[in-house]
């Protein structure tokens, strides 16, 4: 019985092990990911998306209802960001990381402040879709929150 319960644990353990490694290799895609985003490096942005990524915004018009936008592509996402003048510095900061795993899916769900030449713009949340493929994370879809409401500004 003393056995039994020796290996129940052990099993319990290399499972537990394996959600931190694949979580903590969820998070490194998304510091990789943001890394790229703010040096305008399509490559490193390539080498942590899948080629059909997709990126949503969820915000409110002038009169406060929420609105979808259409969704974005990953060349076009690119190319906006490769667009920003090197004269002009944004900053997204992550304020954490929630992170969810099951087989090849994972979930992770990060708070943000955005900054624009230093000054805060907006907060929100952005919720990431990854797929492992071939044993590597690639982001698949982001959608984001975006307001100037309810932000906790240090």
């Amino acid at each position: 019985m003393k056995h039994l319960v020796f290996v129940i644990v052990c099993l319990i353990s290399v499972v537990a092990s394996a959600q931190v490694d694949e979580s903590a290799l969820v998070k490194e895609t998304i510091i990789t990911f943001f890394d790229g985003f703010h040096k305008q490096d399509s490559s490193i942005l390539k080498s942590v998306s899948h080629s059909e990524m997709t990126l949503r915004s969820i915000s409110n018009d002038q009169a406060g209802n929420p609105q979808l936008t259409p969704a974005t592509n990953f060349k076009a996402f690119v190319a906006s960001i490769q667009s920003i003048p090197a004269s002009q510095n944004f900053e997204e900061r992550i304020l954490d990381y929630q992170i969810a795993v099951n087989g090849a899916m994972a979930l992770a769900w990060t708070p943000y402040e955005f900054y624009f030449n230093g000054t805060f713009s907006h907060c929100g949340v952005n919720n990431f879709t990854l797929f492992k493929n071939n044993g590597v994370w690639e982001v698949i879809a982001i959608v984001d929150t975006r307001t100037r409401e309810g932000c906790n500004v240090n």
